[in-house]
């Protein structure tokens, strides 16, 4: 049996960071407590992936907070498992710290919730790069490279959302395997790590998995930095109106879904921003329906239970329940949605 690579990172230091970014105190019904995941809640693998022992980028923490990503540590902690159609996850990453070139089967949304950060594609990151701040939302398609890195001074945090059910597995760059051995992490051909520098060894029957090819990195595709730049909505820009914008107090503006990122993604990516004492009245939603608290103080309705939120929760509203919305606050909310899109692939 494998075991899997130990952390020494000084957890109590990022106790604190989190600590210092709770939400504010609410009711907990007990509907609530299986349907919103609160940003002081989140529980953070800090091995996940095949780099965590890499120098610069063995500080990051992984987050799967509805369905299991694609973290390859088995122990990673999922919230909620319940099937939407789509992943939500996170990672929260300290200044400079990177996250290490890979690609994705599926699609890949990041929304900044706080800090900032600079996205880099390509195998060495070297085609196209793009800076994001808190309320920028960047859709990275398929079958390209990527890798973010912190770049701000503070801890910095990115809300998620990745297609489908099972986001299949991440292809890392040729270089993510050379160094990952330098500290004796294998990946194995079922995608779990073994740690060989803990005196692991690799299960009978099991086999490391071969690095990425030349011919693989050859068929992915290249992006020109014009073209990364028409995968970002910046804070406050403009876009087609959603269904909800036409209530008093509300901006419902659609980012993915329509208008210029309007390609295939399994998914629709709303943002909403609600007015003090705006409401969103009670509705019912066929699909999946999975809402990110940007700012602001929120009471958000769930089957009759109500429950404020706060800046890093995530909520999901059962499928064909009544649900509503309304600004409890002083301040306007700023709200991520995200919705389920049966639309055939192009």
């Amino acid at each position: 049996m494998s075991a899997q690579p130990s952390s020494t990172d000084n957890r109590p230091e990022r106790a604190r960071e989190r600590n210092s970014m709770v939400t504010n105190e609410t009711t907990r019904p007990q509907i609530a407590s299986a349907r919103i995941v609160r940003y002081g809640d989140l529980r953070p693998c800090f091995n996940a992936f095949i780099d965590t022992r890499t120098p610069g980028s063995d500080k990051k923490e992984n987050f799967t907070i509805i369905g299991p990503g694609v973290s390859e540590n088995p122990a990673q902690h999922v919230h909620i498992s319940e099937p939407h159609g789509f992943n939500i996850g996170g990672a929260r990453q300290p200044p400079g710290c990177t996250n290490s070139q890979h690609s994705h089967e599926t699609a890949e949304v990041f929304f900044v919730h706080s800090g900032q950060w600079r996205f880099d594609l390509g195998e060495h990151g070297e085609d196209a790069s793009v800076e994001l701040n808190p309320g920028d939302l960047i859709s990275i398609p398929t079958g390209v490279f990527r890798g973010f890195t912190n770049i701000g001074t503070d801890t910095g945090f990115l809300w998620a959302v990745l297609g489908g059910d099972d986001p299949g597995r991440v292809l890392w760059a040729p270089k993510v395997f050379e160094m990952a051995k330098e500290y004796g992490l294998v990946l194995l051909d079922d995608g779990s790590l073994v740690d060989l520098a803990s005196g692991d060894a690799i299960p009978p029957g099991k086999a490391p998995m071969p690095p990425t090819s030349r011919d693989q990195v050859a068929a992915l595709s290249r992006f020109t930095p014009a073209e990364l730049e028409a995968c970002v909505a910046r804070a406050g820009a403009s876009g087609p109106k959603g269904a909800m914008g036409s209530l008093p107090g509300v901006a419902d503006t659609v980012l993915i879904g329509s208008g210029r990122m309007n390609w295939h993604h399994g998914f629709k990516v709303s943002k909403l921003v609600i007015e003090p004492s705006g409401v969103v009245p009670s509705h019912e939603f066929t699909g999946a329906d999975v809402w990110f608290v940007q700012s602001g103080t929120v009471e958000v309705s769930i089957a009759g239970e109500s429950a404020k939120v706060g800046p890093g929760d995530t909520i999901t509203f059962p499928a064909n329940s009544p649900r509503a919305l309304r600004n409890v606050g002083q301040a306007r909310a700023e709200l991520v949605c995200v919705r389920t899109d049966n639309r055939a692939a192009a």
